[in-house]
């Protein structure tokens, strides 16, 4: 699904209606007795980084969701049980955290006592109203302090049913949104036709997060991925890496807002050129991060590109339909100062992805702690990442520019960059979030810019030639000079 906010995905007038978890349900959560598998370090990290952030005085929203269209009529009965199902089918959903002292202890529903309530929030003749009102309301039902969190809503009109469903990051990861339509889909046409949906059961991400849990708890400080842990932060001067290049941030200033930068970036023609030159070396995130590497030396400055890799950690059948948030990280380093050529950077990348992506297996955070170091976060993203997903082999994937179906961001504040490219049917889609200044907006267009034409570049057979740290150099195709850079205009504000 192309990536965005849902001020960007065609959201239309029409009558609104919602589903939460009915009181009832909500109430009978609060008796439950302590579930004994505990959150993943990811959850538990995402929910402390929002607590600390929260008594710092900022509120920062973070859900993230999806939206689709379901064309023709679909009654609402039928919407709610394909919702209800979908629920039912993956435990995270109706699994929670309370506060225990400063421990996070998991409770978590039976299926048999989940209910939905709907709510006729009524009829929105202005988009951009409507798209106030859903964004307002998703910060508040899809908070990661609170459970539930998630909601889901529909507008619906005589020709569709555009759907928008929002969720606390800590229950879902890009791979369980984009897989959200079709199984949607396929649950309201078999309730509007009458025979059940035979589906198979998929894993539960609160059982992983126990497995996964244990096992990073079997390593401790003498553990070799720490010590590689270790030494890369220290060649990051004690800090997870950000973005390398000038964000236009005053250190020790406040969190600032942030903006979001998406459009495509070639087309699927260039796209599948580029994929079969970089095959060789690993692929399409081999010859992302190459270019990376390449365009932020030039920008600013940098004889060696630190940056953390996502990796999924849905390493067994068993959790390839589950939704979860499945990511790991691993640290690399590619010392472009070295590079003679594409080619040469992108066999450094791939060597640093193949020593490396062993240490996703432990989260993060677990080596945080182990590290002892003071990491307490004042800012939602701990690292900037650059993230490539190739979404054309999710089930009607092929159709997800006809329903209109968005993977959404919640923008809002955060002094890293998050780059996300997705390799779509129609070709290379880039989306970020970024700091709202004026030099990170600049930088950033210089990013994208320099990205598609190394993208291009390469499909075409043309060269590309490493240009000297900081300097604009006619080997990076359109490298702009320091002028032309001062020249582009600031972020829309």
């Amino acid at each position: 699904m192309r990536v965005t906010d849902i001020q960007r995905c065609e959201v239309r007038p029409g009558l609104l209606v919602e589903w939460t978890l009915d009181p009832g349900t909500v109430e009978t959560a609060t008796a439950l007795p302590e579930d004994s598998r505990p959150p993943a370090y990811v959850q538990e990290s995402h929910i402390r980084t929002a607590r600390s952030v929260r008594e710092d005085g900022l509120f920062v929203p973070t859900w993230l969701g999806t939206a689709f269209d379901i064309p023709g009529t679909v009654g609402l009965d039928v919407l709610q049980n394909a919702l209800r199902s979908w629920t039912l089918r993956h435990e995270t959903l109706r699994s929670g955290f309370r506060w225990v002292g400063d421990d996070m202890r998991r409770f978590t529903l039976d299926a048999d006592a989940v209910s939905l309530q709907r709510r006729v929030i009524g009829d929105f003749s202005d988009a951009t109203e409507l798209v106030r009102y859903l964004q307002d309301r998703f910060d508040v039902a899809a908070d990661a302090l609170a459970w539930p969190n998630f909601i889901y809503a529909a507008v619906v009109r005589d020709d569709c049913t555009s759907v928008y469903m929002a969720f606390d990051h800590s229950n879902v990861d890009a791979y369980s949104l984009q897989r959200i339509p079709a199984e949607i889909h396929e649950l309201c046409a078999a309730g509007a036709d009458g025979p059940a949906v035979e589906r198979t059961p998929v894993g539960s991400y609160v059982d992983f997060c126990g497995m996964e849990r244990a096992n990073a708890d079997q390593v401790d400080t003498t553990h070799t991925i720490v010590d590689r842990w270790r030494e890369f932060i220290n060649r990051c001067d004690g800090k997870l890496p950000g973005f390398p290049v000038d964000l236009g941030l005053s250190p020790g200033g406040e969190l600032p807002t942030q903006q979001l930068m998406q459009e495509m970036l070639v087309d699927a023609d260039d796209a599948a050129a580029f994929e079969s030159y970089c095959r060789p070396f690993g692929g399409s995130l081999v010859g992302v991060l190459a270019a990376t590497s390449l365009i932020v030396r030039e920008i600013g400055g940098q004889s060696v590109y630190r940056t953390v890799v996502p990796f999924h950690t849905r390493a067994k059948s068993q959790w390839l339909d589950s939704v979860g948030w499945y990511v790991g990280g691993a640290p690399i380093e590619i010392p472009t100062s070295q590079a003679l050529d594409f080619d040469s950077v992108m066999g450094m990348v791939r060597s640093a992805l193949r020593a490396n992506r062993p240490l996703a297996r432990i989260p993060i955070a677990r080596v945080l702690r182990l590290l002892g170091s003071d990491f307490r976060p004042t800012s939602p993203d701990l690292y900037s990442i650059v993230s490539f997903v190739d979404a054309r082999g999710i089930p009607g994937s092929e159709r997800w520019a006809e329903l209109n179906a968005y993977g959404l961001l919640r923008v809002s504040y955060g002094d890293q960059v998050c780059v996300w490219i997705t390799r779509l049917h129609e070709g290379l889609q880039f989306a970020s979030r970024y700091p709202d200044t004026d030099v990170a907006y600049k930088n950033m267009r210089l990013y994208v810019e320099q990205l598609r034409d190394i993208v291009v570049s390469v499909a075409r057979n043309r060269p590309v030639v490493p240009g000297p740290a900081s300097v604009a150099h006619e080997g990076l195709p359109r490298a702009r000079t320091e002028a032309a850079i001062s020249e582009l205009p600031g972020p829309a504000r």
